[in-house]
């Protein structure tokens, strides 16, 4: 059974951090991708950033770029996000999500999970 339990959310004050963590069974962890996806009441999600299978690339949306920092360890299944200098409009439920695209013949397939969430609520 492939499992994403996302942790370490909770309410924090503007400026303030929060480290939020996934942990990941019951899938091959080191051939996904690893996203952070948002959530904003009333509002669409919201990528936020992507470590790629091997850790070697992180991408951030501009809005968290140089706040945020991911991380992975492919040895425990986990994966991170460090939230510093947090802002009020960070304020949104957070999903870890893995992406796999195999490529089969000339189409790729894509496989992905994604965990429950964790709620981040930003207030002075």
């Amino acid at each position: 059974e492939v499992q994403l339990v996302e942790s370490g959310g909770g309410l924090v004050q503007p400026g303030g951090s929060l480290r939020l963590s996934c942990a990941t069974s019951g899938f091959t962890f080191g051939n996904y991708d690893m996203n952070w996806v948002r959530q904003a009441p009333g509002k669409g999600p919201e990528w936020v950033s992507v470590v790629n299978s091997g850790g070697g690339l992180i991408v951030y949306a501009d809005s968290v770029k140089d706040r945020f920092a991911a991380s992975r360890d492919n040895i425990k299944g986990t994966v991170h996000l460090q939230m510093n200098s947090i802002k009020s409009e960070d304020t949104a439920m957070y999903y870890c999500n893995a992406v796999l695209i195999q490529f089969v013949g000339d189409h790729g397939e894509r496989h992905e999970y994604s965990g429950q969430g964790t709620q981040v609520t930003v207030s002075s």
